[in-house]
Formats: C-alpha cells, structure tokens, sequence
C-alpha cells in the first residue's frame, strides 16, 4: 500500500479483501449479519463499498472471520483508516442532495488516472457549461426541489475544476453519438457556446473526442451512457453507469472487461480526433445560423 493511496482506492481495497475473507471462511453475509448483530444491508455495504467501516466494527469483524495475524489487522486498519478520510463531495450539504452510487463514483472520479466515457445523447458533465448543465437539470423540475437542482448544478462545476482543471488531470476519452451535435439543448446560443467549449477543451493534450457519424448506423449508439474509470492501470477500475432513474457504481472485473471491449468498439467506429473536431466546427456553424436566424 504506498502512503498516498486515495479513500476511493483504500476503501475498494478494503472491501474486496473483506468479501475475500468471508468467502474464504465459507460464510454468507447473512451469517455475518446475524453473528455480529448487523443489519444484512449494513455488511452488503461495506462489501460494496459504500460505506466507510468504523474501527470497531473493522475489528469485529475480523474476529469473527479468525483474522488474528497481528500484521494484517494493522495493515487492514491503516487501509480503513484511510478510507475514511473525507473529500469535497462529503460536505453535508451535498450529501444530503446525492444518492450513494453518485457520492461513490465522485471518489472515484477525483482519483482517476484515465477516463473513457460514452453518451449517445449528451454532453457529460465534466464538459458542460454552466447553461447547459443547468437547462439539463432543470429537466427534472417535477421531480427535484429548487434546492436540490442548485447543488447539483455546484456539484457538476466543481466535477470540472477537481478532475479536468487540477494539475494532474487523467486522461479522458470521450466518444459522442452525432446526434449530441445535431440535438439544441436550451437554444441555438446555448448550444454553439457549448459546441465551442468541447472544441477548446480537444486542444487539451490530456484530453480527445471522437464522434460516432450517423452513417455508422444505429447499434453502437443504442447503448446507453457509460463510464470505465481506470484507478492507476486497468486492473484498478471501475464501471459507472447512469440511467432514467438509477445510478450504478460496478466493479466486477467481467463486466468492466465487457464495457472496455464496448468502449472499444466505439473507438474504432468513430471519426479520427481531427475529423471529429472538423465536424464539431461544421455544426457549431450551423447553430449559430440559427442564432442569426432567430435574432
């Protein structure tokens, strides 16, 4: 374990070396519940990792599984400890307007070292501007509080500060449907200053998108949204994955193979990187037309 290691790595570690040891130990995580006086969902939790462990719950229940080398209770404990230390995304204020899965993949985000991510509908996030990102949002008026909407609107522009803008940034792979450039999100000038946007971030050298032509046909780009989050090299990753009315952190390694074979895929169909910026230029020409049009 290298002393800088994250609470989003330290407490992926943490959980996998858990589950491991319970498995190992034959027993089921309702046995454990039971055996310790926990709630099922409470030791599903930890095993997921969307909660951090207590020292003295860490400490129960590694008795219970029969770890008792002195060595690997110290090391699991600094493991814990580490997890628990909090980021940004764990001010009560967000916390209290986000789901687990979002607060889980925040941590995750803010560590990574590579980012590949598909939308066949949208820009992410990470790239909107601030009236994209609020037109997107407010999409949900019937559903999310005024209160809500606004921190989550903070939330998507700190996302960029923290991972795109910090010193360090991971390298990110974007590969976007066409569609995304034909589609007016808010109005034409919203759009073309969005259009511009995801131009000037393509000169970035840490940064590349791709676009998927509509001649490329419907079937890559029925897939929905997703996320592979690299935590250092592809053996440390993550899966993110975003619907209507669910958020889902994964991290089985055959199901982030699947989605990297997918990701893949994409790559391969998709305009060159120059191609794909000559392309952005023609359809933000277009939208401001309309600007000229409407005005």
């Amino acid at each position: 374990m290298t002393s800088g290691e994250s609470p989003a790595v330290a407490r992926r570690r943490l959980r996998l070396a858990l589950r491991k040891a319970r498995e190992d130990v034959g027993f089921t995580q309702g046995q454990v519940a039971y055996a310790l006086d926990w709630s099922l969902s409470k030791v599903q939790r930890i095993e997921s990792g969307d909660v951090a462990v207590s020292t003295t719950d860490l400490l129960a229940l590694l008795s219970y599984l029969g770890i008792d080398d002195a060595q690997e209770k110290s090391q699991l404990q600094e493991i814990a400890k580490r997890s628990r230390r909090k980021g940004w995304w764990d001010e009560p204020e967000i916390r209290e307007h986000l789901n687990s899965a979002t607060l889980q993949y925040l941590a995750f985000e803010n560590e990574a070292t590579m980012i590949r991510h598909f939308h066949p509908t949208l820009l992410p996030g990470l790239v909107q501007t601030p009236e994209y990102a609020r037109h997107i949002i407010d999409f949900w008026q019937d559903e999310l509080s005024e209160d809500i909407r606004a921190v989550r609107l903070e939330v998507r522009m700190r996302r960029r500060k923290q991972v795109l803008d910090r010193p360090d940034p991971p390298d990110y792979l974007l590969v976007l449907d066409e569609s995304v450039l034909l589609r007016s999100v808010g109005s034409p000038q919203i759009m073309a200053d969005q259009l511009d946007e995801l131009v000037t971030l393509m000169n970035r050298p840490n940064f590349t998108a791709r676009i998927v032509p509509l001649a490329a046909g419907a079937q890559l780009a029925m897939l929905n949204p997703f996320i592979v989050i690299d935590l250092g090299d592809e053996e440390n990753a993550i899966l993110y994955r975003e619907a209507y009315l669910k958020d889902e952190v994964e991290q089985a390694p055959d199901k982030i193979r699947l989605y990297r074979g997918r990701f893949e895929d994409l790559w391969q169909a998709a305009l060159t990187p120059e191609q794909s910026m000559e392309l952005i230029r023609q359809h933000t020409k277009a939208m401001r037309q309309r600007v000229g049009e409407s005005g």
